[in-house]
């Protein structure tokens, strides 16, 4: 039960991720979580970081895809400034949005990879859909209110994890495994 938790990769910041990392590891697309994974829950625009790190993956031909639980309009007020795809109402940590993200971005799932601060929702989603995953930790410590019932529940999840696998830290690159 616990393992469908478990991410493939723990990364302090989704901007640690770099196009040679992911190509070492047969990735060539990338679906990001939006909120405190790749811009803060309370601003809705990225910041110059976040449009960089984007721009870099494009230049390096590693596309982008947003896949968020959140509305339409928000992820794609986001998406279209950092002009990336995205699949809104994905409902993760159900399979649904992570097959309609795989036939969007147009690649098997096996060379994509989840990036999310969620573990109930981002990476339980990935590991059921069968794709790897990397957990990062939030952007901003503050939450939604709906979040914050996730990360009660997150918290002790992640120290049976950790109990389990001492193996399991954070790291500052995929180049070391955190724990699969």
């Amino acid at each position: 039960m616990l393992e469908s938790f478990k991410p493939t990769w723990m990364v302090e910041s989704i901007y640690q991720i770099t196009a040679d990392q992911l190509r070492e590891n047969n990735i060539k697309g990338i679906l990001t979580d939006l909120d405190n994974t790749l811009i803060a829950w309370n601003h809705p625009e990225g910041t110059a970081e976040t449009v960089e790190w984007i721009e870099k993956m494009r230049s390096e031909g590693i596309p982008v895809l947003i896949l968020s639980n959140n509305y339409h309009h928000r992820v794609k007020k986001v998406a279209h400034l950092l002009n990336v795809p995205f699949v809104p109402n994905a409902l993760k940590p159900l399979g649904t949005g992570f097959k309609r993200a795989a036939r969007k971005i147009e690649l098997p799932k096996d060379q994509l990879v989840m990036v999310g601060d969620q573990i109930i929702t981002d990476i339980k989603g990935a590991n059921t859909a069968g794709i790897r995953s990397i957990l990062v930790k939030p952007i901003v410590d503050s939450d939604a209110w709906n979040t914050k019932i996730n990360r009660f529940f997150e918290m002790k999840i992640m120290n049976r994890l950790i109990k389990n696998d001492p193996k399991m830290k954070w790291r500052d690159s995929l180049n070391v495994k955190s724990s699969n």
